[in-house]
């Protein structure tokens, strides 16, 4: 098949090029670089350096055609996204809609309906009621990036009536080899940066807070599973398990082997304390669960920190 992946040279949208090559399909990566990497980037991949919010978006699904787009690229960072709305909702909800309108004014071109997957977010659901969340949680987003989160997964049950198929997968925490560990970073990739530098690292609140956190090639899997998911579906992708950021340094520093008293910082804005989902869904619809242990995942990540 012909895919688009946007972000293909970030963190989870390389990975997911690398396993759409090796089951045999063509993509095509729409990414600016602004945070993804060309060393990221799958070397049998078509790149085209462009924004989502680009009107050059146009012309590329004009050209490619593409019976596919999974939709990676974002402004991942919940700290960004309270410091500056407009900025997170223009490339986030308005980039989303540029890519969402031009694939469906191909419809009619098409012999098949394309497919939109989304990478969407548990922090659609705000802080929980209920533990494990599920997909029916009600939906109350505490921060400006799972507000535009929603807004996308809104607009594509509006174009589903339009002829657009879609899939929405709201991911838990994702970590792994080639994440940021900048601003924009997963506090795994963060922890681990830091305590290599031989850095104190920080801690937002009192480290009690709660994080479900899904290996990269898990959360890959699961994309790949969506393929053949029911138009409109929307998943949870998680683990079902929480650990405390406390728990988490400390599980990273015995893989290290290292130890260092975190820096204590007053919780950041948006934040949730509690976090773990429900993935019973995309297991009895797609047959998925997670593969990877949490200390399997962070030693493979770390070992990819040590020689990256």
């Amino acid at each position: 098949m012909k895919i688009v992946v946007t972000g293909g040279a970030g963190f989870i949208g390389s990975h997911l090029v690398d396993k759409l090559i090796k089951k045999g399909h063509k993509v095509v990566v729409a990414d600016n670089l602004s945070t993804g990497k060309k060393e990221n980037l799958n070397k049998k991949a078509k790149l085209y350096k462009v924004d989502i919010c680009s009107p050059k978006i146009a012309e590329i699904f004009k050209i490619e055609r593409p019976e596919i787009v999974y939709h990676y690229a974002a402004q991942i960072d919940v700290r960004k996204s309270t410091e500056n709305p407009i900025e997170d909702a223009k490339i986030n909800i308005l980039g989303s809609l540029n890519l969402i309108q031009n694939l469906t004014s191909n419809i009619k071109h098409q012999t098949s309906r394309p497919k939109f997957i989304f990478a969407s977010s548990v922090g659609v659901y705000g802080e929980p009621k209920t533990l494990p969340v599920k997909e029916n949680h009600p939906l109350n987003p505490v921060a400006p990036y799972p507000v535009t989160k929603l807004a996308v997964e809104k607009y594509l049950n509006y174009f589903q009536n339009q002829g657009l198929n879609f899939v929405s997968l709201r991911y838990s925490n994702i970590y792994g080899p080639r994440q940021s560990s900048g601003g924009e970073g997963g506090v795994v990739a963060i922890f681990i940066a830091n305590l290599l530098k031989g850095k104190r690292p920080v801690i937002y609140g009192s480290g009690q807070q709660t994080r479900d956190f899904l290996y990269v090639d898990d959360a890959v899997e699961a994309a790949i599973l969506a393929l053949k998911a029911p138009a409109g579906s929307i998943y949870n992708v998680g683990t079902n398990k929480e650990i405390t950021v406390k728990t988490l340094l400390k599980l990273i520093s015995g893989v290290l082997n290292k130890k260092v008293k975190p820096i204590f910082q007053p919780l950041r804005q948006g934040e949730i304390i509690k976090s773990r989902a429900d993935y019973s869904k995309i297991k009895k619809e797609l047959n998925w669960k997670p593969k990877y242990s949490l200390e399997r995942g962070l030693k493979e990540t770390v070992a990819w920190f040590e020689t990256y």
